[in-house]
């Protein structure tokens, strides 16, 4: 959760009072009045860059583009976070209906874990299902325009083109969550 405390992304424009700013034509976050849930209209959307890290259960690698033409809910977490391991249920069950729908994914953001054993069985002891990324520095959020890697949980929900459509900087619910993916899941690229 957000404290009193306002979160804000610098750059070289004036961002006070917009939600998303197009710098060079890619998203750059802003939270106005340090809200914990934001909505961005599809006309305000800007892409994130691509990124790409190893995969949580293996070798491998996990990249953005793996997931081109999709919706992707984007979800940073730690198995150390309290808010983290309650959601996880919750963001289980969504990426249950995108399957079924077979329009999207949840991809985790593995944070701040060091030792990789503790959040691979934490997904073996929940059931998840859906990737996640090992970046224990969160050096993805760099790649998301700023988000404060602060704030864990931090979910960031991306229409097919890959930007930003909503982003809840708090725990969330499956229900608050599907109802921000399910319009996307319509929409045209």
């Amino acid at each position: 959760m957000v404290g009193g405390a306002a979160l804000v992304s610098c750059s070289e424009e004036n961002t006070a009072g917009t939600n998303a700013v197009a710098s060079g034509g890619s998203f750059e976050f802003v939270s106005p009045g340090g809200q914990t849930s934001i909505h961005y209209k599809s006309e305000e959307r800007k892409k994130v860059a691509d990124f790409a890290g190893t995969d949580l259960s293996g070798d491998g690698e996990i990249s953005l583009t793996d997931f081109d033409g999709q919706v992707v809910v984007l979800n940073a977490w730690g198995q150390w976070c309290g808010p983290c391991r309650s959601e996880s249920d919750d963001l289980q069950r969504v990426q249950e209906k995108l399957e079924k729908h077979g329009g999207g994914t949840v991809l985790g953001i593995n944070v701040r874990d060091n030792v990789k054993e503790k959040p691979q069985d934490f997904v073996k002891d929940n059931g998840i299902t859906y990737p996640s990324i090992y970046d224990p520095p969160f050096k993805t959020a760099l790649a998301l325009g700023g988000v404060p890697a602060s704030v864990i949980p931090t979910t960031i929900v991306l229409d097919k083109q890959h930007r930003p459509a909503h982003i809840f900087l708090k725990e969330v619910t499956d229900k608050e969550l599907w109802e921000q993916v399910e319009p996307l899941l319509n929409e045209d690229e």
